[in-house]
């Protein structure tokens, strides 16, 4: 199961967020992220959910936060499911150009590709790094039970693009604080079950 870390800090114009692990972006929730988190983890709490896994970025360990109280887990950090390295994007850039619908930005959507930002991680590299990281989760995750892992909006989409076969960006519009049902059968075979569940919110 994915859930997409809640809302984090806006990004304003020369208003850098600091950033860790060789230049990531690293904000903390917003308040409204903080109420979304405890939804989450209302919501989940009645799961029976064997494992929980954040990244080192604080946005999802706050998200994760509520649901590891509430279920008595520990969050394992998963590095390589981190998010997407923005290049001279990061630090709150990639939202503010976004926002603005910079010229390169809508390029970005339309040629499905994060690696056109100057300096951002090459796709291939990415694609190969957040498999490992599935890879790490589904390795220490017994048959039969259910694993949380809450991370990123791009890694998620990314995930369930390659468990379809879907267009690269078929996911990238995913509610923060949302959560996705990925089924892996035990041939290997990955089902969707369902995408974007924002109804606790």
């Amino acid at each position: 199961m994915f859930v997409r870390h809640a809302e984090s800090a806006a990004a304003h114009p020369g208003v850098p967020f600091p950033v860790i692990e060789g230049g990531h972006a690293d904000p903390p929730l917003h308040p409204d992220g903080e109420r979304q988190a405890e939804a989450v983890g209302a919501r989940l709490a009645a799961e029976a959910v064997t494992g929980l896994y954040v990244t080192p970025l604080v946005r999802t360990h706050q998200t994760a936060a509520p649901l590891a109280a509430r279920l008595g887990l520990e969050p394992v950090v998963i590095p390589e499911l981190r998010e997407v390295h923005m290049g001279e994007w990061e630090g709150g850039e990639f939202r503010i150009r976004f926002a603005r619908h910079d010229p390169l930005a809508l390029r970005v959507l339309r040629e499905q590709r994060w690696d056109l930002i100057p300096g951002a991680e090459p796709m291939a590299a990415m694609r190969a790094r957040v498999r490992a990281g599935l890879r790490r989760v589904l390795d220490a995750t017994a048959p039969g039970t259910t694993a949380v892992v809450v991370g990123h909006g791009a890694v998620i989409a990314e995930l369930l693009h390659q468990a379809t076969g879907s267009e690269p960006f078929a996911f990238v519009q995913i509610a923060n604080g949302s959560i996705s049902r990925l089924v892996v059968r035990p041939s290997g075979r990955q089902v969707l079950q369902s995408f974007n569940e924002t109804a606790h919110l």
